[in-house]
């Protein structure tokens, strides 16, 4: 028999972990999408089955709920192994909660194990990236004032200088007060506050694949694997644009330094992602959006730094692609992923759909 979740528990709905509703003879009452997607089983599959149908052989949790009624409490059981009705095996941390809501007796919540690695590392990444911000926004405030009064002393200096030939120095002081002038305005470029609109994304990545074919000296070829049926997200079209440029562009660079066989190819690729989770917010559908190139490969001495500022692979480089796109992608309430080794390297970044990413506030829009 199909029960009506209690209007208490409409939130469920929402969560990016996995709960599941027993009534008192420990029959499901109630899945969420999150229970759906983890464990690959629908809600109607499972209604009415007795959990340890859906859990075969799970003394584990069977303990933890007895725990649980026995002392009128939550009880949580950490990281033990359980199999679905479909031979499937996870790594799970359980909560189990009892509750007096008709039909609901019990709640069981479940985290994926792997899945509260991400979360976690998802938020190292949000605040390494806030702390980034806010050091290279008063770095660059701090900077910009001197800088301006070095490069009025050259100018002044160069008119005062009887021979022309020593104004070749203050020209090196001049133009290397300009470059340092650009480098901070790019620092400082982060911090605009976002125009939110709608945004195709693959108006997006044809910008970016002309961009990239017009700066190439030597030919790449960049391949579309696009799905058209992505629908548009709310987005500022010019720093999605930045923000995959940096990533592309990287990858160029890395490929033309490079001395392998294989031609350079960079690969552009959209796929819709359902039942996402970003900063702890669940979102129903997301674009997958994916760099793929053939190159070197990101050094492992760097490749869990790479966004952070000022770490690059080339000599000559600033450090400030990723960290800027990681800054984009972050305004849109989004996220990027990295995984390289030599011949492959992608970046993957997921971007919600839903327009309620307009209404957001994000770090560094102040």
């Amino acid at each position: 028999m199909e029960h009506k979740i209690p209007l208490a528990f409409a939130g469920l709905e929402h969560l990016s972990t996995a709960i599941l509703l027993l009534d008192e003879e420990r029959h499901v009452v109630y899945a969420n999408p999150g229970a759906e997607v983890l464990f690959a089983i629908s809600a109607r599959q499972i209604a009415g089955l007795s959990i340890s149908q859906v859990f075969p052989g799970s003394d584990i949790l069977d303990s933890a709920m007895e725990h649980a009624i026995q002392h009128h409490s939550p009880f949580r059981e950490h990281e033990f192994t359980i199999t679905t009705l479909r031979q499937q095996t996870f790594a799970v941390t359980c909560t189990v909660t009892p509750v007096e809501l008709t039909p609901a007796c019990l709640v069981l919540e479940f985290q994926h194990m792997d899945q509260q690695l991400r979360i976690a590392r998802e938020e190292r990444m949000l605040i390494q990236q806030q702390a980034n911000a806010e050091l290279l926004r008063n770095l660059a405030h701090e900077i910009r004032n001197p800088l301006g009064g070095l490069r009025g002393a050259a100018q002044l200096l160069e008119h005062e200088l009887p021979q022309v030939s020593l104004r070749e120095y203050t020209q090196v002081i001049i133009k290397e007060a300009d470059r340092l002038q650009l480098l901070m305005d790019r620092l400082l470029v982060p911090h605009r506050v976002p125009k939110y609109e709608p945004t195709n994304i693959h108006e997006v990545l044809e910008r970016v694949r002309s961009l990239l074919l017009a700066e190439s000296p030597r030919t790449i070829n960049i391949q579309r694997d696009y799905d058209t049926s992505l629908p548009e997200l709310i987005g500022d079209r010019e720093k999605l644009i930045q923000a995959v440029l940096n990533i592309a562009r990287n990858a160029v660079q890395a490929m033309q330094n490079a001395s392998g066989k294989e031609a350079p190819a960079i690969t552009l690729r959209t796929r819709v992602a359902r039942q996402v989770t970003l900063a702890k917010k669940r979102y129903r559908v997301a674009i997958k959006l994916q760099i793929i190139d053939n190159g070197p490969g990101i050094p492992s001495d760097i490749r869990e730094r790479i966004f952070y500022p000022l770490v690059s692979g080339r000599d000559n480089g600033t450090g400030l692609g990723l960290t800027l796109a990681q800054t984009f992608i972050t305004q849109h309430h989004g996220m990027i992923e990295c995984e390289s080794e030599p011949g492959h390297t992608c970046f993957t970044i997921l971007l919600p759909i839903e327009s309620t990413a307009m209404q957001l506030t994000f770090p560094g829009n102040n």
